[in-house]
């Protein structure tokens, strides 16, 4: 691929922080992360649901929803799954440069994958929420039949069966989907969010 030459950087008139101030809150990624059936778009779109409520500008980046269009050209290598969370990270970027707390929903298993966007990101806006939920839990739930298909070899590169994921070390929020209600999930969030001054 021929990268893009002779481009140059054009700022926007409306700043950032203009936004904050019009919309009276700031903005951020809460980067969803976990394995398949841990309750990541679940919690997110909790999340993004309460903050609708409270007149926050919100948006909900799921990862399936992402693979129908955007990145309808990637499968699931190793490859394709880093160019999948750049290019998510790329738009979350855009979301948050537009005033808005943006949610995303990604398994995103590879650390260095998810320390990258941290990077692209300025302090305290990317928020790392890791929804911890057992395999075997995961398993239990599979509403797309994910885990089963995998253990068939139906599916190949299949995160927590034969591709593996990496938990986060230092997440901001590590949500216990096993053991918290949905309401008591985005009930932290959401403190985290007041603690930070972004709501």
């Amino acid at each position: 691929m021929t990268k893009a030459t002779n481009i140059t950087w054009h700022a926007s008139t409306v700043s950032k922080s203009d936004r904050h101030a019009q919309n009276g809150h700031g903005s951020c990624v809460l980067w969803f992360t976990g394995l398949s059936g841990s309750g990541k778009s679940t919690i997110a779109n909790a999340v993004s649901s309460a903050l609708y409520r409270q007149g926050i500008n919100e948006y909900v980046l799921d990862g399936d929803n992402i693979r129908h269009g955007l990145n309808k050209d990637l499968g699931f290598s190793d490859h394709d799954r880093t160019e999948n969370i750049r290019r998510i990270g790329e738009v979350a970027k855009l979301f948050v440069d537009s005033g808005a707390v943006v949610t995303t929903a990604f398994i995103s298993p590879f650390r260095s994958d998810r320390d990258q966007v941290r990077a692209i990101f300025e302090e305290g806006e990317f928020i790392e929420v890791f929804v911890d939920c057992p395999i075997d839990e995961c398993e239990k739930r599979d509403p797309k039949q994910l885990y089963a298909k995998a253990r068939r070899g139906e599916i190949k590169d299949f995160t927590g069966i034969d591709s593996p994921y990496e938990a986060p070390e230092f997440p901001e929020i590590t949500v216990r989907s096993d053991l918290l209600t949905v309401e008591e999930a985005v009930n932290q969030i959401l403190s985290y969010l007041q603690e930070k001054n972004i709501l």
